[in-house]
C-alpha cells in the first residue's frame, strides 16, 4: 500500500467516525425527545403537579406557570444539577424561588398531597382486580413494604436533622432519619410509595417522648388501611415485609390479630430461639449450621429452605425459614406461627428487595440527599417531591413504555441532551 492509498484509507476511516459520531448523537436526542414526552404522559395520567400549581401559585399570589418549576424540582437530575443554586442557574430562575416553591404548602398539606394521590393510584388498580378470580388475585395481591433511610444533610442544621446510624457508612452520620412505606404490586410491576414519617432528634414540648420507627410503622399502616376501606375496597389480609428493625413482638402480633395479616421480617443473629427439643439457638448459628432440614425448591432453581418452628417468650409460637441461594449470602426470616407455604415467603421476601431500587432513585438518579432548603416545610416538600418523581419514573418505564426503557436510560439521554429537547407544557425549549 503507498503512502496516498494509506492517507486516503485514514481518511475514509475518520469520516466514518465522525458520521456515526454524528448518527448517534442524532439517535440519542430522538431517544431522548421521546422520553421527555413519555415523562409528560405519566404526569397527565396521575395529575401529580397540576395538583399543586393552583395551590401553590394562590400562596405565592403568582400568576405565572409553575408547572416546568415543579417538575425541575422533581427531576434536577435531568438538567445534570444537584443542588437548587445550579438548578436555579440553568433554568434561569431567581435563586430563592426553589425555596419559595417548596416552603409555599405547609408540612401537614405535602404529607396530605402524597397520601392522597397513593390512594387515588391504587383504588382504581385494585377494583380491576378485584372481579377476577382469586388466582389472579393472589398474583396482584399487594405488599407492603417498610424500610428506614437516613438522608445525609450538608450545610445548616434545622429541627428535623440529628446524628443517626447509617449502615452504608458503618458510622453515625448527621441527616434526616425517616421511615418509607410502600406498596409492590404483584412482582414488582408496579412499587407506589404512599407515605413516609420523619423522626425529630429532639422534640420539644409536653408530652411523652417522639415515636419511634415500630411505632410510626405501625400507624402508617393502619391510617391507610381504613382509608382504604373507607373508599369500598375489600382487600385480603394484609402481607408486609421488613428488615430486623422492625422484629418487634408488639408489632407483630398487632398485624396478626388487628389486620389478620402476616409480617415477615429478616432474623437477627442475637434472638434466641428455642426449639420443642430443648435446644436453644441463635440467630448466627442459624446462618451457619448444616443440621437443618433443607429442602429444593421445584419454583425456585438455585434455592434451598428449611422451614422450623420454635416457640419464644415474646413472641409466642414463631415459623423461621432459612434461605441458601447460591451466589448469595445465606439468610432468615421469620413471622409468627403460619401455614403459609415457603413459597410464599420466598415471593413476599422478594418484593421486600424490590425498595432497594427506589432507594437507588431516590439517592442517586433523583439527587435526594441534595437537600437544597433549611425549614421545616420546605424539607417535606423537597422529600414528597422526590417520592413522586420516584413513581414517575417507575411508572414511565414499566408502564408506558413496557419495561422496554429503563430508569437509567432515560435520565441518561434527557440529562445530556435536554438542550435539544422540545416540551412547551414543561417549559422545556430547544436551544442546542
Amino acid at each position: 500500500m503507498t503512502a496516498r492509498q494509506y492517507a486516503k484509507k485514514q481518511h475514509k476511516a475518520l469520516n466514518r467516525r465522525r458520521r456515526n459520531a454524528q448518527e448517534r448523537q442524532q439517535r440519542q436526542q430522538r431517544q431522548a425527545q421521546r422520553d421527555i414526552e413519555a415523562l409528560r404522559h405519566a404526569l397527565d395520567d396521575l395529575g401529580f403537579p397540576d395538583n399543586l400549581v393552583i395551590e401553590i401559585a394562590g400562596r405565592l399570589r403568582a400568576q405565572k406557570k409553575l408547572r416546568g418549576n415543579i417538575f425541575g424540582l422533581m427531576f434536577p437530575t435531568l438538567f445534570g444539577c444537584r443542588s437548587a443554586y445550579a438548578l436555579s442557574c440553568v433554568r434561569g430562575w431567581d435563586k430563592p424561588l426553589p425555596s419559595h416553591l417548596l416552603s409555599a404548602l405547609p408540612k401537614r398539606s405535602w404529607l396530605t398531597r402524597l397520601r392522597t394521590r397513593a390512594q387515588d393510584i391504587l383504588v382504581p388498580l385494585w377494583r380491576r382486580v378485584e372481579s377476577m378470580r382469586p388466582a389472579t388475585q393472589s398474583r396482584w395481591q399487594w405488599t407492603w413494604v417498610w424500610d428506614d433511610a437516613v438522608l445525609r444533610k450538608y450545610g445548616q442544621d434545622f429541627a428535623l436533622v440529628g446524628t443517626w446510624y447509617r449502615g452504608q457508612h458503618k458510622r453515625v452520620v448527621s441527616g434526616i432519619d425517616g421511615v418509607l412505606l410502600l406498596v409492590v404490586m404483584g412482582d414488582g410491576t408496579l412499587v407506589v410509595p404512599v407515605d413516609f414519617a420523619v423522626r425529630r432528634p429532639d422534640p420539644t414540648g409536653p408530652g411523652a417522648r417522639c415515636r419511634n420507627k415500630r411505632a410510626w410503622a405501625q400507624v402508617r399502616l393502619d391510617q391507610h388501611l381504613a382509608a382504604l376501606t373507607r373508599r369500598g375496597l375489600r382487600l385480603p389480609a394484609p402481607l408486609a415485609a421488613a428488615e430486623s428493625w422492625l422484629s418487634d413482638s408488639k408489632l407483630m402480633r398487632h398485624v396478626s390479630d388487628t389486620q389478620q395479616g402476616t409480617l415477615l421480617v429478616q432474623g437477627t443473629s442475637s434472638y434466641a430461639f428455642p426449639f420443642a427439643d430443648g435446644q436453644k439457638v441463635k440467630g448466627a448459628d442459624l446462618i451457619t449450621g448444616d443440621q437443618w432440614p433443607w429442602r429444593h425448591r421445584l419454583q425456585a432453581p438455585g434455592c434451598r429452605s428449611a422451614r422450623l418452628r420454635a416457640n419464644r417468650a415474646t413472641y409466642g409460637a414463631v415459623t423461621l425459614l432459612l434461605v441458601d441461594k447460591d451466589g448469595e449470602d445465606r439468610f432468615d426470616v421469620c413471622c409468627l406461627a403460619s401455614e403459609m407455604p415457603a413459597t410464599r415467603f420466598l415471593h413476599v421476601w422478594s418484593r421486600r428487595t424490590l425498595i432497594e431500587q427506589v432507594f437507588r432513585v431516590l439517592k442517586y438518579l433523583l439527587a435526594t440527599d441534595a437537600g437544597p432548603v433549611h425549614s421545616e416545610d420546605a424539607s417535606y416538600g423537597h422529600l414528597v417531591l422526590r417520592l413522586m418523581a420516584s413513581f414517575v419514573l417507575y411508572y414511565t418505564s414499566r408502564v408506558l413504555c413496557k419495561g422496554r426503557v429503563t430508569m437509567d436510560e432515560m435520565l441518561f439521554t434527557v440529562k445530556h441532551h435536554w438542550s435539544s429537547v422540545n416540551c412547551q407544557d414543561l417549559e422545556l425549549y430547544g436551544i442546542a
